[in-house]
């Protein structure tokens, strides 16, 4: 069993409640204060004095409104309803932390390339080097009704827009803004009124495409990495390839150990046709954990937890990221995949053929031994921690993404008794100033590498 550090990341939304339906009826649950910026900036601190790498925050553009056809459940259950955009959250948490990353969802459907490329170059200066962008191409109907579409982009279709979006943005954080363009020279020789930034070091990218047309240059001056860690999580073929190619962190998901695992190869495979190294990637899958000082303590506050449990609020879910109505399905009636312009990974791990195995929507999203969908571990630290790395070594994954059941207390109980133990074990990584980059990778370079598309657009001195 692999002895070296993993990646440990909270992952939460800018809303009441996310995949910890129903948990907001707690009396500990803090998530309601999600408009507080003190909420967010507990929160931050906490995860950087608990050795925490990095905070996903996911996103949604539209309210979940399959089920039963409305959005009446999710709004009654409080179910990723109300949600505010995470964006507007990092610069607050940045100002309190030194070493903690940040990973946000922004859509490449519902974007502007040029408008988003500025967005994360000043949060990447803001930050020194620690913010990361998750590539998502959205999924919700109700997204697309509400910004100008009749309906959805079809899925595939929704790849290729994003596969020129980066392209477009990698020439903007690459290829306009030459290493050295700012001067900043008060009494520069040949401009006695000084010079800040050398025009000749700014180019236009010139881009003309299918969906995209940016001919000039850069907004903002290069930051720490340029272009920031990006993170992935598409599971259907076309979102793996889209994954194989630009993700360096994927948010990878199956319905076993099995289903991840056989996830992970096929998108390293992908990043080899895309002519990169598949030791490139690195893989987080989302993990719920219920830690006590023992283990007794740990099954008592899950069977606590699953109490408050909102099984609707998670069919409701379930039927909008799916864009399935399973409103009326019976909880024992086994699921089956179809295809839809919403997230076919989601339908495909709970009917693959690759798997063996018929899962019905109870077992799916409310099984009797864990929480919601994902994959639970219950325990002391001693055994929270064997848990966590049985589970890695099975996925073949490099870390986990910590979803709460509450917030902030979950994050809290596991840096009060599992991060102590993941620490003995050298599971943890060194707290060391640098990007984000830095820290997740062995390169040590806070650009992406040689091997990245991003790189291609690298600059000489020659203007072009």
């Amino acid at each position: 069993m692999s002895s070296k550090p993993i990646i440990l990341s909270g992952f939460t939304m800018n809303t009441v409640s996310h995949l910890n339906y129903g948990l907001w009826r707690h009396p500990d649950d803090q998530a309601y204060r999600y408009t507080d910026i003190d909420y967010w900036i507990e929160l931050a601190k906490l995860l950087e004095e608990g050795r925490f790498d990095n905070l996903f925050i996911a996103d949604a553009l539209g309210l979940l409104d399959v089920h039963a056809g409305s959005a009446d459940a999710s709004l009654r259950t409080g179910t990723q309803s109300p949600v505010n955009d995470p964006l507007l959250l990092v610069s607050a948490m940045a100002a309190t932390t030194r070493h903690l990353g940040f990973g946000v969802t922004v859509s490449t459907t519902y974007e502007q390339p040029y408008l988003l490329a500025r967005k994360f170059t000043t949060l990447d200066h803001l930050t020194k080097g620690r913010i990361a962008w998750n590539v998502v191409t959205s999924q919700l109907d109700s997204a697309a009704r509400n910004l100008g579409l009749e309906r959805q982009v079809p899925h595939d279709e929704r790849y290729e827009i994003a596969d020129e979006f980066l392209d477009v943005v990698y020439k903007l954080w690459e290829h306009s803004w030459q290493d050295g363009a700012v001067v900043r020279d008060s009494s520069h020789a040949a401009f006695p009124e000084g010079l800040y930034t050398d025009p000749a070091k700014v180019r236009a990218i010139r881009h003309h495409g299918k969906y995209f047309d940016v001919p000039g240059a850069h907004l903002s001056a290069p930051s720490p990495q340029r272009v920031p860690v990006l993170f992935q999580a598409g599971g259907s073929p076309r979102g793996q390839d889209f994954a194989g190619k630009h993700a360096e962190v994927v948010f990878v998901a199956g319905a076993d150990a099995a289903g991840i695992r056989r996830n992970v190869a096929q998108i390293k495979a992908a990043a080899l046709s895309h002519g990169r190294s598949p030791d490139a990637i690195k893989f987080i899958s989302g993990v719920a954990v219920v830690v006590d000082e023992n283990d007794r303590a740990a099954q008592d506050k899950l069977h606590e937890y699953r109490s408050f449990f909102n099984v609707e609020g998670a069919i409701a879910h379930y039927s909008a990221s799916t864009g399935i109505d399973f409103s009326s399905q019976p909880l024992d009636s086994p699921l089956k995949y179809q295809d839809t312009d919403s997230n076919r990974s989601l339908l495909r791990m709970f009917d693959d053929p690759e798997g063996g195995r018929e899962w019905t929507l109870r077992e799916a999203l409310a099984p009797a031994n864990g929480f919601g969908r994902s994959k639970t571990i219950v325990g002391g630290p001693v055994t929270v921690a064997d848990g966590i790395e049985r589970w890695l070594e099975a996925t073949d994954t490099d870390g986990i993404n910590l979803i709460h059941i509450l917030s902030p207390g979950s994050f809290a109980d596991f840096v009060r008794y599992a991060v102590p133990e993941l620490d003995r074990r050298g599971r943890l990584r060194e707290r060391r100033d640098g990007t984000l980059r830095e820290r997740l990778f062995e390169s040590g370079s806070a650009r992406v590498p040689a091997d990245h598309p991003a790189s291609r657009q690298r600059i000489d001195g020659v203007r072009s």
